[in-house]
């Protein structure tokens, strides 16, 4: 049995493998003699924070796969009338084979696996989001046909992205650079971890300085799901900031620009940006499907 609580969790050669099974998907999609290796089993679904991608990528990728996808939401279940997460972990436990979880603090999706008997999947919390970096990461080698060697930068928020992309370069060992407003930095122990690891970790204040040269730009919204209250004050914060035209310029050529979605055209990127030839916005919204079925099967202990 295996959690994936971030992507420390599959480690650098499993995160390899994890990727070349997910190409393998990609490729086989429609295949009728694809295995199965989810037949006879269920998967919760379990979603506190609403979801376009990874509701349609792990559904999708369940019923694909052979099992069966149950689809729980806080309003439709007992969560929202304060059932303690334990109980549901327990019940679950004893009904499905796997669980996926997208909540809000970490430490519900930790206290979730704490008392689950099955393999459960972070889906999203406010500290990373393991999932979406699968996919990132399996765009970005499809158009290299490399992750390392690469440039990498991240204009935004020092958010659960910043974070797992963060991670990704420690266990890669890559090049990073991210340009955050002060105030609004990721996580330094994440950092200092990456950096252990042999990753090339910089933080900057100024998009051109992570933009130039860079092979990979990548960006999200300046105001999270359930950071909506902080939607003025962030776009202060993070005034000048915006993926713009000239800022990808400065980028390398050949280079690519991604954004997990969904985009606040003219905030964070421009719509020429994100509509543009370099975008591959659309190829990481694909990769979720692909890159979900290759985490679910590594869940259930195979490797693809």
């Amino acid at each position: 049995m295996r959690h994936l609580r971030n992507l420390v969790d599959v480690g650098r050669e499993g995160l390899c493998v994890l990727l070349d099974a997910a190409d393998r998907f990609r490729d086989r999609r429609g295949d009728p003699d694809i295995e199965r290796p989810l037949a006879g089993k269920s998967v919760a679904l379990v979603f506190e924070k609403a979801s376009t991608r990874t509701r349609v990528s792990l559904e999708i990728a369940v019923a694909e796969l052979g099992g069966h996808p149950l689809v729980m939401t806080s309003s439709g279940s007992q969560l929202a009338r304060g059932e303690p997460l334990a109980d549901t972990a327990r019940v679950l436990s004893r009904m499905v084979h796997a669980i996926t979880f997208r909540t809000a603090g970490h430490d519900r999706l930790l206290e979730l696996i704490a008392h689950s008997t099955v393999p459960v999947l972070n889906a999203l919390t406010d500290s990373s989001h393991p999932m979406q970096l699968l996919a990132d990461l399996q765009t970005v080698r499809s158009k290299f046909g490399r992750l390392d060697g690469l440039n990498y930068a991240w204009i935004g928020d020092g958010n659960n992205m910043a974070n797992s992309w963060i991670e990704a370069a420690g266990l890669l060992r890559l090049r990073l650079v991210l340009a955050c407003p002060k105030g609004y930095d990721p996580d330094q122990a994440m950092i200092e971890a990456a950096v252990e690891q042999g990753a090339s970790i910089e933080l900057v204040r100024d998009p051109i300085e992570a933009a130039r040269g860079a092979d990979v730009i990548s960006t999200d919204v300046f105001a999270s799901m359930g950071k909506e209250q902080e939607q003025a004050q962030r776009l202060e914060a993070f005034r000048g900031m915006c993926v713009t035209q000239q800022v990808a310029a400065l980028a390398a050529p050949t280079h690519v620009v991604m954004h997990c979605l969904p985009a606040h055209r003219g905030e964070e990127i421009e719509d020429a940006v994100i509509e543009g030839p370099n975008s591959v916005v659309w190829d990481q919204a694909e990769a979720r499907l692909h890159t979900a079925k290759a985490a679910l099967v590594w869940a259930f202990g195979h490797d693809g």
